[in-house]
C-alpha cells in the first residue's frame, strides 16, 4: 500500500513541493512555548508558499501526545504523598499507583506498534488519546486507592497505543529526511519540555488545587491531541498480510513485563524480582523461537536487526536511557540522603539536563543536515558518557558547579540523539514497518531504562550508598555510553 500525503496546493507541483519543503510550525501554543520550524529554500527555486494547515495541527497533535504522555509520568511522582494522605495508604499502594502505568505500557508495547500498521496509526492515536482522557478523569474522581492503581493501568494502555503511533505517523506524513529530522527534532524536544515543566506546574496544582487537579491536567491536552489527530492527520495502514501475531503478543509480553516488574520489585527485598527475571529468561527464547518462525509476518521480523542502521539505533537508545536515567533517580536521591537539599530543592538542581534537552533537540534537524546522523547519534551519546564521568569524579554530587556541569553535559547529549536515533529507527525500515520500528525504539528506550535504574541502583546499594555508591553506579553508566557510542559510530552512516 502507498501512502500519499494530499496538501492545499493542488496540482500545482512547484507549490507543492514548496509547501511540503517549507514551513513554520508554532509548538505548545497552549504552554506558550514558541518554536520555530524553518525548511530550506526549495531546490528548484520555487516561490515561497504557506504551508499547508495540516502539516501545522498533525505536528501539534503528535507533540500534544509526547507531553501527555510524559507529564504524566514526571507529575504523579509528585502526588504520591498527598494521595497516601488522602486514601491513608502505605509505601506498597503508593508505589503501584507510579508502577501500575509503567507496567501496562511495557507489556502492550509491541502491540500498540502492531496495532497502528494493521489498523490505521491515526486511529491507533486517536484512541490512545481518548484512553488517557478517560483514564485521567477516572484517576481525578477515584473514590479508592484501588480505583485509582486500575485507572493508572488504563493509562499505560492508552501511552502504549499512542507512542509508536504518534512516531510511525511523522515517518509517513513526513517522508522526505530532512524534513522528517527537523520534524523529529521538534518532537523529541516534547521530552525535555515535559521534564523540564512537569515537576514545577505538579507542583503549583498539588499545593493550590489538590493532588486530583495532576490528573485533571492531563484532560484538556489528551483531548486536544485527539481532536486535532481526528482533524488533521490522513489515515494510513499497510497490513501487507500481516495479522495478529498471538505468540509473539503473548511471549513479548511477557518477557517485556517481567523485565519490568523486576525492576520494580528490586528494591523491595525478597525473591520477586528473580522470579520477574526469570519469567523474562524464559519468555524471551520463545518470543525470538515464535518470531523466527514466522518471517515476514512476525509481529517483530529478526531481519530488522540485520540493518546496521537500526541495529546500531536500538543499541545506543538502550545505552542511553541506562545511564541517563539511572543517574536521574540516584542523584537526587544522594543530595537528600545528606540533608543539604530538599525533595524540591533537588528537583530545581536538575533542571540543566531537562532545559539542555529541551534546547538542544529543537536544533538537531539542523545539526543532522550539517554533520550528518552517525555524528550527532554516536557523538551525543559520547557526551552523556561525558557527563556521567563528570558526575563520577564529584563528592556525593560535589561541589554544586561540578555536577551542574555534568547534568548540563547529559541534557546536551540526549538533545543531539534522541531526534535522530528515532528518526534512523523508522526511516530505515519501509513504511509497513514504521510503527513495529518506533515500538522498537521505544521498547529499548523502556528496557535501558528500567535496567538502569535497577543495576546502578543494585551497584549503589552493594556500595552502601554515598560517595562510593555514586562514583561507582555513575562510572559504570558512563562507560556503557561511551560502549553505545562506539556501536552508533561503527553502525550508523
Amino acid at each position: 500500500m502507498t501512502y500519499q500525503f494530499k496538501d492545499i496546493a493542488g496540482d500545482n507541483t512547484l507549490a507543492r513541493r514548496s509547501a511540503t519543503n517549507r514551513m513554520t510550525v508554532l509548538l505548545a501554543h497552549r504552554l506558550g512555548v514558541l518554536i520555530a520550524l524553518q525548511f530550506k529554500k526549495s531546490p528548484d527555486n520555487a516561490p515561497p508558499v504557506r504551508t499547508t494547515a495540516n502539516h501545522t495541527l498533525v505536528l501539534l497533535a503528535l507533540c500534544l501526545g509526547v507531553l501527555v504522555a510524559q507529564i504524566d509520568t514526571s507529575v504523579v511522582n509528585l502526588a504520591t504523598h498527598a494521595i497516601g494522605v488522602t486514601f491513608q495508604a502505605g509505601v506498597a499502594p503508593l508505589q503501584w499507583v507510579l508502577d501500575a502505568y509503567n507496567l501496562v505500557y511495557a507489556v502492550l508495547l509491541l502491540s500498540g506498534g502492531l496495532i497502528a500498521d494493521l489498523y490505521g496509526r491515526r486511529r491507533a492515536f486517536a484512541i490512545g488519546a481518548a484512553v488517557m482522557t478517560a483514564g485521567s478523569l477516572v484517576c481525578a474522581f477515584a473514590p479508592t486507592i484501588g480505583v485509582l492503581i486500575a485507572s493508572r493501568a488504563v493509562t499505560g494502555l492508552g501511552a502504549a497505543l499512542l507512542l509508536p503511533s504518534s512516531l510511525a505517523i511523522i515517518r509517513v506524513v513526513w517522508p522526505e529526511p530532512a524534513a522528517r529530522a527537523r520534524t523529529l527534532g521538534i518532537w523529541a524536544s516534547c521530552n525535555g519540555l515535559a521534564f523540564a515543566i512537569g515537576p514545577s506546574i505538579g507542583g503549583l496544582l498539588i499545593e493550590h488545587f489538590g493532588w486530583r487537579s495532576v490528573f485533571l491536567l492531563v484532560v484538556p491536552l489528551a483531548s486536544a491531541a485527539f481532536a486535532l489527530a481526528w482533524l488533521s492527520v490522513p489515515e494510513s495502514a499497510d497490513p501487507e498480510g500481516r495479522h495478529f501475531d498471538l505468540p509473539g503478543q503473548v511471549s513479548g509480553a511477557l518477557a517485556l513485563g517481567g523485565l519490568a516488574l523486576a525492576a520494580i520489585t528490586s528494591h523491595d527485598g525478597g525473591y520477586y524480582w528473580i522470579a520477574a527475571l526469570l519469567l523474562t529468561a524464559l519468555a524471551l527464547p520463545v518470543f525470538l523461537w515464535s518470531e523466527r518462525k514466522r518471517g515476514t509476518a512476525a509481529l517483530v521480523p529478526l531481519d530488522l536487526f540485520r540493518i546496521r542502521a537500526f541495529s546500531g539505533a536500538i543499541a545506543a537508545t538502550a545505552a542511553m536511557t541506562f545511564g541517563a536515567y539511572g543517574m536521574i533517580f540516584l542523584l537526587p536521591l544522594v543530595w537528600q540522603a545528606d540533608g543539604h537539599l530538599t525533595a524540591g530543592q533537588a528537583g530545581l538542581w536538575m533542571m540543566p539536563t531537562s532545559l539542555a534537552f529541551f534546547v538542544v533537540s529543537t536544533q538537531s534537524g539542523r545539526l543532522v543536515q550539517r554533520f550528518g546522523t552517525r555524528a550527532l547519534t554516536s557523538g551525543g551519546t559520547a557526551v552523556i558518557g561525558c557527563g556521567l564521568l563528570v558526575l563520577a569524579i564529584t563528592h556525593a554530587g560535589s561541589p554544586m558547579w561540578l555536577a551542574q556541569l555534568g547534568l548540563l553535559l547529559t541534557g546536551t547529549g540526549m538533545g543531539l540523539n534522541t531526534g535522530p536515533l528515532h528518526g534512523i529507527a523508522v526511516g530505515s525500515v519501509a513504511q509497513a514497518r514504521s510503527g513495529t520500528a518506533s515500538a522498537m525504539i521505544n521498547v529499548a528506550r523502556m528496557s535501558g531504562a528500567t535496567l538502569g535504574v535497577a543495576l546502578l541502583g543494585s551497584v549503589f546499594a552493594l556500595l552502601h550508598g554515598g560517595v562510593a555508591g555514586l562514583q561507582a553506579a555513575m562510572l559504570i553508566g558512563g562507560v556503557v555510553q561511551l560502549t553505545g557510542a562506539l556501536v552508533a559510530y561503527r553502525r550508523i552512516q
